[in-house]
């Protein structure tokens, strides 16, 4: 057995920031590793939207060939590795097993085989502001901001992979009317008022009201039957699961351009502390967990400040003392979601050691994180 390669991930969004695809970075020794890694996680591989899976510094060679690549799923081949004997000999062994590719690191006028079909080429956009005659659907990386990204899409790029949509963001303000009652709505649940006045509120905007039951009864919740009315949500789910239900709403209702790659960030970071902490937290604190993940991103989602938001709410000290300070024993476990968007795996690599957590109990984390937040968005 090889020992387990580690993943980190980043989101790909096309030229209106709607998320298109998923990237994974593959950090391991060797390809038998990495093969290894990604074969012990196929039942868990996220299929709401194509994945693009990066070597990071390695070759690709015929050793990835162990891999059982899902059908979902593009192997990044870098242009630099092009010349490479090994890799000459896989492109014709990945056409012929059915298996996408796209061109990475692309400089316009590189020297390409003939007969591949790339279907995206990414390219690091500090170094080539102009797609120029890419190969295929010309994506940008490295982009430092909203801007920057703005830049790229009018320069020609179809879309970007990366964090950018985390940096450049509007300043803050105050929460808006509509914000504010979800907040009023998350408190009274939290101080377990009284079912009619939760109702009254939720009977002031219907489309809140549907998008709260169909979260409940969404997949990810499991239910055996379907959740018809608040009341009946309440009967059958309690007031502590209906706050992680209700924080979500929060989560995924701003309306900016970039919001739904934030959100899903935001929904995979709490899904990812409520996996990784399970054995180090009881029960009862994993909903606190989710919640504070899924508000980490809060205040970008709503533009105002994160001290504004808490003030609003009641929520635990040791969710406030992480959000607020990166302080508190939810910290570690903040951070590490935070380390997993990156496209360097060492920090991440060094954090998981520090918390005696096994790499692919953190790959495990990642990829249920993110099929449950792209389901949401389904």
């Amino acid at each position: 057995m090889n020992q387990a390669a580690l993943l980190t991930r980043e989101p790909v969004v096309n030229k209106n920031r709607a998320i298109t695809a998923n990237r994974l970075i593959a950090h391991g020794l060797n390809l038998a590793a990495v093969a290894d890694t990604l074969n012990g996680i196929a039942d868990i591989w996220p299929k709401q939207h194509p994945v693009f899976v990066s070597l990071a510094r390695l070759i690709p060679t015929p050793d990835l060939l162990a891999w059982k690549v899902p059908e979902n799923t593009l192997l990044e081949i870098p242009v630099q590795a092009l010349a490479h004997p090994q890799t000459q000999a896989l492109l014709p062994a990945l056409q012929e097993a059915g298996t996408s590719v796209c061109l990475t690191w692309y400089v316009p006028g590189s020297a390409l085989p003939a007969g591949i079909d790339w279907r995206f080429v990414l390219m690091d956009a500090r170094r080539q502001a102009a797609p120029g005659d890419a190969p295929g659907l010309p994506m940008a990386w490295g982009l430092s901001d909203v801007g920057a990204f703005r830049d790229a899409v009018a320069a020609g790029y179809a879309g970007a992979s990366g964090w950018f949509f985390l940096h450049g963001n509007p300043p803050s303000k105050a929460l808006s009317p509509g914000h504010a009652q979800i907040v009023r709505l998350l408190n009274l649940v939290r101080n377990n008022g009284e079912i009619r006045d939760i109702e009254a509120v939720l009977k002031q905007d219907v489309a809140l009201s549907y998008k709260l039951l169909r979260y409940i009864n969404s997949a990810g919740f499991g239910l055996m039957c379907e959740i018809q009315s608040f009341r009946h949500a309440v009967s059958i789910l309690g007031y502590d699961n209906l706050n992680k239900w209700l924080s979500l709403l929060l989560v995924t209702a701003s309306r900016d351009p970039s919001a739904p790659a934030m959100m899903q960030t935001a929904i995979t970071r709490g899904r990812f502390m409520e996996e990784v902490g399970s054995d180090f937290f009881d029960k009862s604190e994993r909903d606190n967990l989710f919640i504070t993940g899924a508000f980490s991103l809060l205040s970008l989602l709503l533009g105002t400040s994160m001290q504004n938001l808490l003030d609003e709410m009641s929520l635990p000290s040791n969710v406030t003392e992480a959000l607020l300070h990166q302080q508190g024993e939810f910290a570690p476990f903040l951070k590490l979601a935070q380390l997993c968007e990156n496209f360097d795996g060492s920090a991440l690599a060094k954090a998981s050691q520090e918390l005696h957590l096994p790499l692919d109990k953190i790959n495990r984390a990642q990829l249920v994180a993110l099929g449950f937040a792209d389901s949401l968005q389904a």
